[in-house]
């Protein structure tokens, strides 16, 4: 069986490369079905942020790579509720369905991943 993989985006989208390799790291185990759950948290929920105009800064959009997490398994999502509150976010209107986790909750979560990557 395949080892669990937890990916913690704590980049906002446009801070520099992080936020793209996070997405690209579960792409890519995506693609060879491993068992990934995506976790945002600090600047990193700016990435389910609505409303974003990347092509004002002159940066790709990163929402198409965000839309093929589902299409590649990647399906658990989440998001750091203190992460949410402390940046004026609300989950019920973010881009894509991410569980929104209490500090509780997320020490859980780490707890049921082999492994976790952290960018």
């Amino acid at each position: 069986m395949a080892k669990s993989l937890l990916i913690i985006s704590r980049q906002a989208p446009w801070a520099g490369p992080g936020a793209r390799e996070a997405l690209d790291i579960a792409l890519a185990g995506g693609a060879f079905d491993l068992p990934i759950s995506l976790l945002f948290l600090d600047d990193g929920v700016f990435q389910l942020a609505p409303g974003q105009r990347p092509v004002s800064i002159e940066q790709k959009d990163l929402q198409a790579n965000l839309q093929a997490l589902p299409l590649f398994g990647v399906e658990s999502l989440y998001a750091g509720s203190h992460s949410l509150a402390e940046r004026g976010l609300d989950a019920a209107n973010l881009t894509l369905p991410a569980q929104a986790l209490d500090r509780a909750a997320l020490r859980d979560l780490l707890q049921t991943h082999d492994q976790v990557i952290t960018i």
